[in-house]
Parts: C-alpha cells; sequence; structure tokens
C-alpha cells in the first residue's frame, strides 16, 4: 500500500467546535498565550494554566470528531496511513484513525515536572494542584508550549521523507518546526493543500491546493486519490 502521510492543524478541529487563537487577534478563548501556554506562563501561575487546560479537556469530550476526521480514517482502507498532527485533541483517534502521532503533546495526558518521561493519562476532565507524580512532583499537562521544543519532530520528519502522497489540511504553515515537514518531503511525491484560506508555499514542486475547508476539501481529495 502506498504511503499517505498528512499534516493536520488547528482548521480540521475548529470544524468540530474546538476554538483556536489564531482567528481571534492572540487570544484563546479569552486568554493571551503567553499566560497560559508557556513555561513562564506556567512558572508564574501554574493553577491558572491547569484551569485553562481543564477547560479545554471539557471542552473536547463536548466536541464530536467530523467529516475531515472522518474521511482521514477511512483511507486506511486504500493506504497506509499516517497522520502528523499539531492538535492536542483525540478526534483523529475517536474517527478511528489507527496511526496518530501528537506533535504537540495530548491534552488527555499528565507529565512530571521532574522527569518528562514520566507520562500518566488523564481519568476524567480535570487535572489540578496537588496531583503528583511517582517522585512527589506536580504533574502538568503534556503538552509542547510555547518557546519548548517538540521532542517527536525527528519521528515526524523520517514519516515525512518516506510518503508516496503528503497532505496538508487545517494549517496555516506558520507555526514551526511543523510547517517545515513538508521540506523533508521527496520533491517527485505529490503534495495537496486543503485550507480555505491558500498558504504562500511557493517553493515546493509537485503541490496542488483545494481552497475549501477540512470537511467538504477532505471529500473531494478523497475522490481525486481513489
Amino acid at each position: 500500500m502506498k504511503k499517505l502521510v498528512v499534516l493536520t492543524g488547528a482548521g480540521i478541529s475548529a470544524e468540530s467546535g474546538i476554538a483556536t487563537f489564531r482567528d481571534a487577534g492572540g487570544l484563546w478563548e479569552g486568554y493571551k498565550v503567553e499566560d497560559v501556554a508557556t513555561p513562564e506562563a506556567w512558572h508564574k501561575d501554574p493553577a491558572l494554566v491547569l484551569d485553562f487546560y481543564n477547560q479545554r479537556r471539557r471542552k473536547a469530550h463536548e466536541v464530536k470528531p467530523n467529516r475531515g476526521h472522518e474521511v482521514l480514517a477511512e483511507l486506511e482502507k486504500q493506504f497506509d496511513v499516517t497522520i502528523i498532527t499539531q492538535n492536542v485533541d483525540n478526534l483523529h483517534e475517536r474517527a478511528g484513525s489507527s496511526h496518530v502521532i501528537h506533535l504537540h503533546g495530548s491534552l488527555f495526558e499528565s507529565r512530571s515536572t521532574k522527569n518528562p518521561a514520566l507520562i500518566y493519562p488523564i481519568k476524567g476532565t480535570e487535572l489540578n494542584i496537588g496531583d503528583m507524580c511517582e517522585l512527589g512532583s506536580q504533574l502538568r499537562p503534556n503538552i509542547v508550549w510555547f518557546g519548548e521544543a517538540v521532542p517527536r519532530m525527528e519521528v515526524a520528519a523520517d514519516i515525512a521523507s518516506g510518503a508516496d502522497v503528503f497532505i496538508v489540511a487545517g494549517t496555516s504553515m506558520v507555526v514551526y518546526p511543523a510547517a517545515g515537514l513538508i521540506d523533508y518531503v521527496p520533491d517527485h511525491v505529490p503534495k495537496y493543500v486543503v485550507d480555505p484560506k491558500k498558504p504562500e508555499i511557493l517553493h515546493v514542486p509537485n503541490l496542488e491546493f483545494i481552497i475549501d475547508k477540512a470537511s467538504t476539501g477532505m471529500e473531494k481529495l478523497k475522490r481525486m486519490l481513489i
């Protein structure tokens, strides 16, 4: 089976009702990103950061995968599909996708502040002050915040370099290093970008744009691919 590699971003989850901060002038559900999604924010006010992500987690439990997520899951019948997502929700998995790499972490996991290798599932929706890892240190969301390294980037780059088809869906292609993954895809490989706003990607060969939102755009692309 051909290897289909898909990079997804906030746009695909926005259709399910999960807000994106870039569409609100740098605010995310009323919060400044630097106040809730940076290491400095965590050191300044960990209770606020935990509450922010508890709210996001509750919201994520309420929403459902949309047609864009479902189409990607359905493509596993014809392709060996790997999804590399910048999203921290679990909508791809809930739609049925079986191989998902979360570049920026998961809303449904916590990790030790003493040993980042200690990662735990979050049961329910709450992570609070006083929730400790086995080493006795406070647990934080297992999210890659702004200013932190992306630990799975090398794995993602290796997967992108082996793609037979590469798709970008629901991302503005301005958040690095994720946006740079398309540069690892060989020149001869067909590449498709599905987004209602055409990103400026001028240097990439064999690139086709589908100017549409992820749900209907992925339906169009599915028909093209099969």
